[in-house]
């Protein structure tokens, strides 16, 4: 009788330990995600930012656009299984550009996704990939970072593309009977960022009034459209 009550005192108090040490680990975790939540936070932001300021001039724009977005929920047409968001661009408070996200699923390594930006009169101000698989050295050239032409980047020629130049029939790689080039040998890459590029754009245009004028920090609800 004594073993036990002894062996249930023992489990009592190693139970007692554990809580006790589970409930200070946590605190210390809560701790310093409160001190570095604000520099994660931050750093967060500028890195939008960045990426914002490669597919539209910072000039292009004066409003505080990271607080004028619109929350998209699951968008096919933007390949957007999860939703998304979506940033106004406005100058003296006149619409000056959609930027928006966007996914290729059909990469040769999987999907590849991306961030453009549309100005408000049609044209494609510019796009990057912001996330991929696709092959190093042979598919890798979507991002200009790793593209070999430093000078004029595959990705270069979408800027300034919009309907009234590209039809959006031809809006495919040359192989595929459109008008955008594609390196030999790694077609399928640049078919499927081209592709998911027309297909944002064609997306944009059709709700381009209803975008600018959703109210700020309001999710659209895509799948009844």
């Amino acid at each position: 009788m004594i073993a036990r009550y002894t062996a249930a005192r023992t489990s009592l108090r190693t139970a007692l330990i554990m809580l006790v040490f589970t409930l200070l680990f946590t605190a210390a975790m809560a701790f310093t995600y409160g001190l570095t939540r604000p520099a994660i936070e931050a750093s967060e932001l500028a890195e939008k930012m960045r990426l914002i300021n490669e597919v539209l001039p910072p000039g292009s724009y004066d409003n505080a656009l990271l607080e004028d977005v619109l929350r998209l929920g699951p968008t096919p047409e933007l390949g957007l299984a999860q939703g998304g968001a979506l940033y106004r661009a406005r100058k003296a408070g006149e619409p000056a550009a959609l930027v928006l996200e966007a996914e290729a699923p059909d990469g040769y390594a999987g999907r590849i996704k991306l961030v453009l930006a549309v100005t408000a009169d049609g044209r494609v101000s510019g796009v990057r990939v912001t996330s991929h698989k696709e092959t190093p050295g042979l598919g890798d050239y979507i991002d200009p970072k790793k593209d070999r032409n430093k000078e004029r980047p595959w990705i270069t020629q979408f800027t300034g593309a919009g309907h009234d130049r590209v039809d959006a029939a031809a809006w495919k790689v040359r192989r595929d009977g459109g008008v955008f080039d594609a390196p030999t040998g790694a077609t399928i890459s640049a078919r499927a960022v081209t592709n998911a590029t027309g297909r944002a754009l064609g997306w944009a245009l059709a709700r381009r009034d209803a975008l600018f004028a959703a109210a700020p920090g309001s999710t659209l609800d895509t799948g009844k459209e």
